[in-house]
């Protein structure tokens, strides 16, 4: 039997170290969201001793979240379902090698990835389409993402190419092929891909700054920082303003982890 690297009490100590440092800041921001004024200005450490739901209505209507996260909601939903669509039909092609220099086409993403983004190009091409200050532009900016492309043709050269044959054998097309029979084999990594661009759309602060001035297309973080501009200074507002910006994420990774875990656990075995 082979010794462990790290003994298993100082693995333990440090998944419990890790586990806090993430998740003590999201504690503390939902306790401070339930506190009063009064109560964070005596102890703004402790535990809530009378929890404050109201703090989540006043921000609420205060910041007219309900418009910005059905913005953010909407583009969100619509850039990840393309985005992961698109990846999946152009990364099973370069996964088998069925087209020419598929290995170009896959190094030529990676280093469109490592890249900074050319936003001054984007605009210019978004503003000659006439998709500025659209959600429409908006939308497709944030669909060009190369990164579910890159998790996609990685996943999809471990599984058997006889599925092809077969498939193949029975007349069943490209599209089909894809759609129906090889999307339900990654689920892991197009949930592990979903959940990435999901946070990368939702956080796109600077697009929205670049995309948008009209502010009733604006997405729920331009929201929050114009209601940080207003109420940065009651802090427990602005605590129950970040916990609504940031469940809507939460709650989709939630339903997802089985998704992400079962990918984690599958690649760690064909490797």
């Amino acid at each position: 039997m082979k010794a462990h690297l790290v003994p298993r009490p100082l693995g333990y100590a440090i998944m419990l170290l890790t586990v806090v440092v993430y998740v003590y800041p999201l504690l503390y921001l939902f306790n401070v969201s339930l506190k009063a004024d009064a109560e964070f200005a005596l102890d703004p450490v402790g535990w809530v001793r009378h929890v404050q739901f109201a703090n989540y209505v006043a921000a609420w209507e205060k910041a007219s979240f309900g418009t910005y996260i059905w913005n953010s909601l909407l583009y969100t939903g619509v850039a990840v379902a393309g985005s992961v669509l698109i990846s999946a039909m152009a990364a099973f092609p370069v996964s088998r090698g069925y087209v020419r220099w598929s290995g170009l086409i896959y190094v030529f993403f990676m280093m469109g990835i490592f890249l900074p983004n050319n936003m001054i190009p984007q605009w210019n091409l978004i503003h000659a389409m006439g998709l500025y200050n659209t959600r429409t532009g908006f939308i497709l900016v944030n669909m060009g993402i190369g990164l579910g492309f890159m998790l996609m043709t990685g996943y999809m050269k471990s599984i058997p190419r006889e599925l092809d044959e077969a498939a193949s054998m029975d007349g069943c097309t490209y599209s089909r092929f894809v759609l129906a029979l090889m999307l339900p084999l990654i689920k892991p990594v197009l949930a592990t891909s979903a959940i990435l661009q999901a946070i990368g759309v939702w956080n796109n602060i600077i697009g929205a700054n670049i995309y948008f001035s009209d502010q009733r297309l604006f997405p729920v973080v331009m929201g929050l920082y114009k209601f940080y501009g207003q109420f940065g200074n009651q802090w427990t507002l602005l605590a129950a303003a970040l916990v609504i910006v940031a469940s809507p994420l939460i709650l989709l990774y939630l339903f997802l982890q089985r998704y992400i875990i079962e990918g984690a656990m599958t690649g760690a075995v064909k490797s």
